[in-house]
């Protein structure tokens, strides 16, 4: 990968004076990578403070793929559900064999997207390129997987969750959901948090890079600090408010949508949390 990381990273300094023809041949070399798991956008690092270093390489590659791509006809059904997109930016091949279940209804997933085994998607949803989804996990209706989010193992999106996507700028962590993470309907989840293993949002809980999040137990406020959000592992985070204490907010009553931890995870948690097997 270090060659075609070289390769991309001057072709992404030439901007638009790149050989169009190497760049594109480039980056088709990484959306398979990409598809395969051999690339990531974002992966982990023991040595990070947050756990995860970006591949600032990978986005580049993306980027150029978008640059470089021609717009084309991509309509579906013989021509009845008209498209058009890049002609770089192709769908996902899947098959039986690769042991995803794509279940009929109108979902689409970009090649160059990974979805490993077990993975399940429900219809209508999206998975966007870079996006990398663990085994296991499970994508549920009108959910979004954003551009180069990180996903991991038997993970549940649930019903219109929005995991956000970050291309630009290249140097910014995407999204990360570690393993076993409960991410409830209606969630969104943007701007390069992270959200620890085994953690869980409640329906309705947004989060982003500026979010401060009100740790009850521990008697502490999360804040980015120059780096991503981080949610702390095993914390079920509810939507909640915080009032405005000052000027025209505080004469008016008015309050502020604040993410809080209410616990940590425990055995009731895990009962209410649990994953069926039985449908993967």
């Amino acid at each position: 990968m270090s060659d075609l990381a070289s390769e991309i990273s001057a072709l992404f300094a030439a901007g638009p004076a790149a050989d169009a023809e190497q760049a594109r041949a480039a980056f088709v070399r990484l959306r398979a990578a990409l598809s395969a798991g051999e690339a990531r956008a974002a992966e982990p690092d023991a040595s990070a403070l947050s756990g995860w270093r970006v591949n600032a390489w990978v986005k580049q590659g993306i980027l150029l793929g978008f640059r470089f791509g021609r717009i084309v006809d991509m309509s579906a059904d013989h021509g009845r559900w008209p498209f058009a997109d890049k002609d770089t930016m192709p769908l996902k091949r899947l098959d039986a064999a690769g042991g995803v279940r794509i279940v009929p209804g109108g979902s689409t997933v970009r090649d160059g997207a990974y979805l490993g085994p077990g993975v399940v998607c429900m219809p209508p949803m999206y998975i966007n390129i870079g996006a990398y989804v663990g085994s296991g996990t499970m994508i549920d209706s009108h959910a979004l997987v954003g551009s180069c989010a990180q996903i991991g193992q038997r993970v549940h999106v649930s019903a219109a969750a929005q995991i956000g996507g970050v291309l630009e700028p290249v140097g910014a962590l995407p999204v990360v959901i570690e393993d076993e993470v409960l991410i409830g309907g209606n969630c969104g989840v943007y701007e390069g948090t992270i959200v620890k293993r085994r953690a869980v949002l409640a329906s309705g809980t947004i989060l982003t890079g500026s979010t401060p999040i009100y740790d009850l137990p521990n008697g502490r406020i999360i804040e980015p600090s120059g780096g991503p959000l981080v949610v702390p592992e095993g914390a079920v985070v509810v939507p909640g408010t915080r009032p405005v204490t000052s000027g025209r907010g505080r004469e008016w009553g008015l309050a502020v949508a604040t993410p809080i931890i209410v616990k940590y995870r425990d055995e009731r948690t895990d009962a209410r949390t649990a994953l069926e097997e039985a449908i993967r």
